[in-house]
Formats: C-alpha cells, structure tokens, sequence
C-alpha cells in the first residue's frame, strides 16, 4: 500500500533504543532509563483534585470547544502577563491545542503546503522537522553545532547567523522559521536581543516565526528565557507555542497553546473547528486551576530538575566524560567520548543500553549535526542518576 504522508520517514531510531530496553527488563536486568524525555514529578495537587472534581460532573462529559473554553484562554493570557509582561486577547490571540506537537503540526497545515519551505534548526525536536514535511513543504536547516557550548549571548548571535546564511541559500524562500531556546535537545539559550533581531528579520522578508517555548520555566543559573513576545510589535509577525508539559508537570494532560498573532491563531482556530472537540473539560477546567491556584509550582518543578542536572553533570565529569552544563531544559546534550565516537551516536546508545544498563537518545535521531552526541533526560531521582553513575564508570573503561 502507498502511504503517502508516512513513506518517505527515515526509520524511527529510538524504537531501536526502546527494544533492548524491553529485552534488558524481560531478562530481569534494571535499566535506568535516561532517555526518552518523559516528566516523572507529579503535577500539582490542587489540578489533580479539581481534575477528580470536575469529571464527577456529568456536564463536563459533553463535546467541549476545540479552541479551549474562555476561562482556560483567559488563564494563559494573565499568566503571560504575569510571567512575561506581555498582554495577549485570549479571544484572538489564544488557542488552546492537545498538546504543543498537535498545535505544530497542524499549525503547518495552515502556513505552508507543497511547494513552500519552512527553516527549522538542525539537529531538533524531532517533530519540528516532520510537521512541515507533513504539510508537503520542504525543510531548509540552520545549523546548531557548538551552540550549547556557547553563553545565550554568543548562541544569540551565532543562530542569527546561521539563520541568514540558510535564508540567502534557500530557493523558494521559506515561508516559516520554526525554533525553540531553550533548545531540545542541544540545550542552546538565546537572549531576548536576538529575539529582537528575529522579529526585524521576519518583518523584513515577510515570514511567520514559529516558537516552541516548551522549556519557557526550565532554566539555571540566573537564566531567564525571553519569550518572542516580549519583543514590542512581535505579534505582527510571530506566534509561540506555550505549555504545560513541562513547567507544571502535566505531560499525559495534554494541554498546550498557540499565542500571538491574530490572524495566524484564527487560521489554526478554523482548522481545528473540523479536526477535533477539544481536550477534555475537566482537565481544561483543572489546567485554569493550576496556572491560576499553583502560579509558583514551576519553580519547584525546576528545583528539582536543576539538583538532577547538578547529580549527572558531576557524575560524568568524575568518570572523565566531559560535557556541558545546561543553563535550560531538562536534557543534557553529551558529545561522545573520543575513543567511542566511531562507533556514532546509535551504536553508542546501544552499547551503553547492553553493557551499563542505561538509555540515552542517541543525537542521530534528532537529524543533522547531532550524529556526535547521545542525550540525557534528567527523568530519574538523584539515586538513580548516581547508580546510573556507577554503571558508566565500569562500563567506559577507556576514558
């Protein structure tokens, strides 16, 4: 059979990763699982319980809004005048999404179509590079190598930069420039300045900004991610996906929004109306209480993620495998050591899975220029991260 939209993908390398995991467990081996970047900390008691709450309520099992209820649209924008100092209308300015990877894809269904290209960071999110190809575009890369490296100053600029060079050597010219600081999975950050340029850049040569601020609350060391919103008229050319996945630990909950430009929020508002009834309402009813009664249940969230950082980073640099420290998201993007880096990120991944019993994502996955990396998920407590520790140790003999 022809499978139109799915022929054309590479095979799914973290399967690989994920069936010696399953054959370790069944063989009654213990992996600690570093890999796939699933949240493990509760979300917030006071949503859980407005959740049971709610779906008590036989009101609450009927067909609910695809673009979320007014009060959950309204609780986005006070949040992202609280947070951010940015005002939005939640009537055109707000879409609530199942999730920020349904919000992208089908986001791109409206921006962009065969014939067009879209510019998205390389390596990336999986589904940063997938969405526009979904839509029938083509997908033009601006290189991200050594851009976790690098201060949110440096990385600014450098992103800039490459951005350009891919704009001047893409034929069409893109319609869309997908990007998301912090960075899944190089943990690049940027600064709010280059934010700035980016709107200019986007008003200059009338493309739509696409940003995943998936990791908008998961930073350290005195690090603020800038929202592109923040940026004075940035509306006019932007929109940004905001969720809960991550600052309040709401991953299965599957809420998430679309916020900015009104004409681009309309446009996906529409095509939502044909695709779905929305999340259901209780937990939208228990999202507003979450953004609205636990305002400050993100930094405990990343309290806790910034200790795990601390326990692998440590780790590794005491075994002699040197990485960077990540000022945001909950990953750290590890080159591989010297005396294993022929073997390339999937059988690296794979070695580490067999003999140390731990997961990692090996870079390959995450598309050009990621080849030299695995990446760590801080999704284990301390003890594991030090019991994975140990494992690594015996297993990297030659470091």
């Amino acid at each position: 059979m022809d499978f139109r939209r799915i022929n054309g993908l590479p095979p799914y390398v973290f399967a690989e990763i994920d069936a010696l995991k399953l054959r370790a467990r069944r063989a009654g081996h213990d992996v600690i699982d570093l890999g796939f970047g699933n949240p493990d900390i509760a979300s917030p008691d006071v949503a859980v319980d407005k959740l049971v709450e709610a779906a008590r309520n036989p009101r609450n099992h009927r067909y609910s809004a695809s673009r979320g209820i007014p009060k959950l649209r309204q609780a986005v924008a006070d949040l992202y005048l609280r947070r951010f100092g940015v005002t939005v209308d939640p009537e055109r300015e707000v879409v609530t999404t199942i999730g920020a990877k349904e919000g992208l894809s089908h986001l791109m269904w409206v921006l962009v179509g065969p014939g067009d290209t879209a510019l998205v960071p390389a390596p990336s999110y999986p589904i940063h590079i997938y969405a526009p190809l979904f839509a029938g575009a083509d997908v033009r890369m601006v290189r991200l190598e050594g851009l976790g490296t690098a201060d949110e100053v440096g990385a600014g600029e450098a992103f800039f930069g490459n951005l350009v060079e891919a704009w001047e050597s893409a034929w069409p010219k893109p319609k869309v420039v997908i990007f998301s600081f912090p960075h899944n999975p190089t943990t690049a950050c940027i600064d709010l300045a280059t934010m700035e340029r980016l709107v200019d850049f986007a008003r200059e040569h009338g493309v739509v900004l696409v940003h995943d601020f998936a990791y908008s609350d998961t930073a350290f060391d005195g690090y603020s991610p800038p929202s592109i919103l923040q940026v004075p008229g940035a509306s006019d050319v932007a929109v940004e996906l905001y969720t809960l996945t991550k600052s309040f630990s709401m991953a299965g909950w599957r809420v998430a929004f679309l916020v900015g430009n009104a004409e681009v929020v309309a446009a996906l508002t529409k095509l939502k109306s044909y695709l779905d009834y929305g999340t259901f309402q209780p937990i939208q009813i228990a999202s507003i209480v979450a953004m609205n009664e636990a305002p400050d249940y993100p930094k405990v969230v990343n309290e806790i993620y910034l200790h795990r950082r601390n326990a692998l980073c440590d780790g590794l640099e005491r075994i002699g495998w040197e990485v960077p420290r990540p000022k945001g998201t909950m990953f750290v993007w590890a080159p591989i050591p010297e005396p294993y880096r022929a073997m390339g990120s999937l059988e690296f991944a794979k070695f580490l899975v067999s003999d140390a019993k731990v997961a990692t994502s090996p870079g390959v996955g995450f598309g050009p220029g990621g080849d030299g990396f695995v990446r760590f998920a801080l999704i284990e407590n301390e003890q594991r991260i030090a019991q994975a520790m140990r494992t690594l140790r015996r297993t990297l003999t030659r470091l």
